[in-house]
């Protein structure tokens, strides 16, 4: 076993016992970096193997959201059928970036600005629909007690920690296998040279597509996470640029491409952001997290322009 492997195995056998030893508090702030984590190798696949950026990504988040939120409050439908929907929304709404995208050759900055137009227009029609709540927004019932219930995505904070930690470990290990297969390699080839990629007959629109739509599909799996762990849901937050610029930081700060890049990058964010609200609790000071944020991403691409990982990796001869 490589020393690669052990390190990982080390890490996850750390976060199989946390539950049992950690308090609550850390608990939800280990939740939270794992919904991260996912949110970031989502993200990942399309701008780190493929090459696409999205600045717009909240808009899959907020598709899955909904879709599960409104099904499960008017209709009584289960979270999995919910999250399934939400699903086949959020990879419409890609495919519909992707082709408008790809077939009118829109690459780079303009291609991250029409992701953008996406999320807001959704915004703007979810916070005037009266279907969805509008901008009085969606609560979901918060059932007192501790029992556990997976069909309805009822129970006490422990239970979403199991499934944030099982999708950031399954989306690891299809992000590995992806990276290994022909599909990775063709869209490693694309992100570093389209023109030579497509010269020797690589499809651009196909996989390219399969990128978006891939990441679309994960990233509304993350929707479903969030409205039945927060229990509540607004357009204005759910789909605002903040969140999408949120969810991308710790891929950048842990190395954009990589596998384990995203997942570091949460874990070096989020407790960075609780440390700072608990340091400066009482005093008024807006936006200071997002400014210190803003600090460490610009550290990383002046010192680590390749992420923290790939740095760390070659550290410990990963």
């Amino acid at each position: 076993m490589t020393r690669a492997n052990v390190a990982l195995a080390v890490f996850i056998a750390a976060l199989a016992v946390a539950p049992f030893l950690a308090s609550g508090y850390v608990l939800s702030v280990l939740t939270l970096v794992l919904y991260l984590a996912f949110l970031g190798q989502a993200w990942n696949v399309m701008m780190g193997f493929a090459g696409l950026l999205s600045l717009g990504h909240a808009l899959y988040v907020g598709l899955g959201a909904y879709a599960s939120a409104v099904l499960y409050l008017n209709w009584g439908l289960p979270p999995l059928l919910g999250m399934l929907a939400g699903v086949a929304l959020a990879i419409a709404a890609g495919a519909a970036i992707g082709v408008l995208g790809f077939r009118f050759s829109i690459h780079g900055v303009y291609f991250a600005l029409l992701t953008i137009a996406f999320a807001e227009f959704t915004r703007i029609l979810f916070d005037n629909w009266d279907l969805v709540g509008g901008s009085a927004g969606l609560f979901l019932q918060v059932r007192s007690g501790a029992g556990v219930d997976l069909f309805t995505l009822r129970g006490p904070p422990v239970l979403f920690y199991w499934i944030a930690l099982a999708l950031t470990l399954a989306t690891l290990a299809l992000c590995r296998y992806l990276l290994g297969s022909r599909l990775g390699y063709y869209w490693r080839a694309i992100r570093d040279d389209p023109e030579a990629a497509q010269a020797l007959g690589v499809d651009l629109f196909r996989y390219r597509m399969l990128a978006v739509v891939l990441s679309a599909g994960l990233t509304a799996l993350a929707g479903t996470f969030h409205v039945f762990y927060f229990n509540n849901l607004f357009p204005t937050d759910i789909f605002s640029i903040d969140r999408s610029i949120e969810l991308l930081l710790g891929a950048i700060v842990g190395g954009v491409g990589t596998l384990i890049g995203p997942i570091l990058g949460a874990f070096i964010l989020t407790p960075l952001g609780e440390a700072m609200t608990a340091a400066t609790k009482g005093l008024d000071l807006p936006g200071l997290k997002q400014f210190v944020y803003g600090i460490a991403v610009a550290l990383i691409v002046l010192f680590r322009p390749e992420g923290v990982w790939p740095w760390l990796a070659r550290r410990l001869k990963l």
